[in-house]
């Protein structure tokens, strides 16, 4: 069968994708990953629930495709699973009749299944097919969380966190860069928890140790970090480590004391600061990413312009920022949704508007500096590449200006820096 799989939501996601279809490959089943494919045998809809706005765009994606099935084209079978599957099953059921089947975040096997005829369990690390582009990855270093942070349906979804063993993720770092991966992204829901439940104690630096002794890799990258508890080590190795790249993953939600408390984030104000100000000192060169929560229930126009002082000081280098969005069976539904939707995005864009300047003045530092940047791809006379200040798919790139050729997507490259715009470089090959 031809299978095409559609990943919505987060790098997690991704993962998951990824290993179903290793699975299904395996088993002699041809996979593609194309959100525009209508000739396929089956499709697989790997969907969000974490938010309003994905769960919208999940609902959207499985009508359209619930419209291609109707309308006579390639695909038989629709099969959706995922977060929003986990928790809305009965109700999608019922409302959308056409789908084949659905699954939940724990049910890849029934899947497989359910398409292939076999029971052949979804083993980690293991089959694994790639829909980046193949010179990064994903890494995937834990399942679930133990937060009980009161806006999130994560630890409803996904359950407790669970830690893969050391051994097994460095296996698997080796196999993704024997196959040509040269950048790992080191993702869970909390990747600073990691270890705690394995190991009973913290053992991402550790982790982050043997990655780059024993990976081969040639950048590392740390995503989803927690800022409660963050390990010491792990600042260390970032800092001890040239291919980990200086660049910090962490949605601190608000710098508020009382917003910070009710959210149940397990930090305040001074810890917060503290943090960021730990980060500079061991790593004087990192790149902090963030994101924030505007309109959390109760935010006064004092709290959220605390808010905007904090970022206007701050001075993240990358930045985005949600809408609060009330999900149902969070300790946070129960205070109800009093900020105005107007309101909520009235904000969201003030932060936002902020960030740009405050990047736009950043990336303008550079101007002039010389930046090892790996190349993603090309587009029309421009090579497009990232700086280790910044991850795929979220963060800001460069332009490159050929002036050499041969040069292909995963190539690393010194790039002299000419231009700078909001949220992007311009440059040049420098030999």
């Amino acid at each position: 069968m031809k299978i095409n799989i559609i990943t919505l939501g987060c790098s997690k996601n991704t993962v998951d994708s990824e290993n179903l279809a290793g699975h299904l490959a395996a088993a002699g089943h041809t996979v593609h990953f194309d959100r525009e494919r209508n000739d396929c045998d089956a499709v697989i809809i790997n969907t969000c629930g974490f938010i309003g706005d994905s769960k919208e765009q999940s609902i959207e994606t499985i009508l359209q495709q619930i419209g291609v099935k109707v309308r006579g084209r390639k695909a038989r079978r629709l099969i959706v699973c995922g977060c929003l599957v986990e928790r809305y099953r009965e109700e999608l059921r019922q409302e959308m009749p056409e789908v084949d089947g659905w699954y939940g975040v724990h049910e890849w096997e029934k899947i497989i299944a359910a398409i292939s005829e076999s029971s052949e369990s979804m083993d980690f690390p293991g089959k694994r097919e790639l829909s980046t582009p193949c010179h990064y990855a994903y890494l995937k270093v834990a399942e679930g969380c133990n937060r009980s942070c009161s806006y999130c349906a994560i630890p409803l979804i996904r359950g407790a966190h669970r830690s893969r063993p050391i051994d097994d993720l460095v296996n698997e770092a080796k196999q993704l860069v024997q196959n040509g991966v040269k950048e790992l992204l080191v993702i869970s829901q909390d990747t600073t928890y990691y270890g705690l439940d394995l190991y009973r104690k913290r053992r991402l630096g550790e982790l982050l140790e043997r990655l780059a002794t024993e990976s081969s890799a040639e950048w590392i990258r740390l995503h989803y970090t927690y800022p409660t508890s963050f390990p010491e080590d792990a600042i260390e190795a970032i800092a001890r480590h040239r291919n980990i790249c200086n660049y910090i993953d962490i949605p601190l939600q608000h710098i508020n004391s009382r917003i910070l408390n009710s959210m149940q984030r397990g930090i305040d104000r001074e810890g917060t600061l503290r943090l960021i100000d730990r980060f500079r000192q061991l790593i004087p060169d990192v790149a902090i990413r963030t994101t924030l929560i505007a309109g959390y229930p109760g935010e006064t126009e004092k709290e959220f312009a605390e808010l905007m002082d904090f970022v206007r000081e701050a001075r993240f280098d990358r930045m985005g920022c949600f809408a609060y969005s009330p999900e149902e069976g969070t300790p946070a539904y129960r205070l109800g949704d009093p900020v105005p939707e107007e309101e909520k995005q009235r904000r969201v864009a003030e932060l936002m508007e902020l960030q740009e300047s405050i990047s736009l003045g950043i990336n303008r530092s550079r101007i002039g500096k010389r930046l090892r940047c790996i190349v993603d791809r090309r587009e029309g006379d421009y090579l497009v590449g990232r700086t280790e200040y910044d991850s795929p798919e979220v963060d800001d790139e460069v332009l490159i200006r050929q002036t050499t050729g041969g040069i292909r997507s995963g190539d690393f490259v010194d790039v002299r820096i000419t231009d700078a715009l909001e949220n992007d470089l311009v440059g040049h090959i420098e030999n």
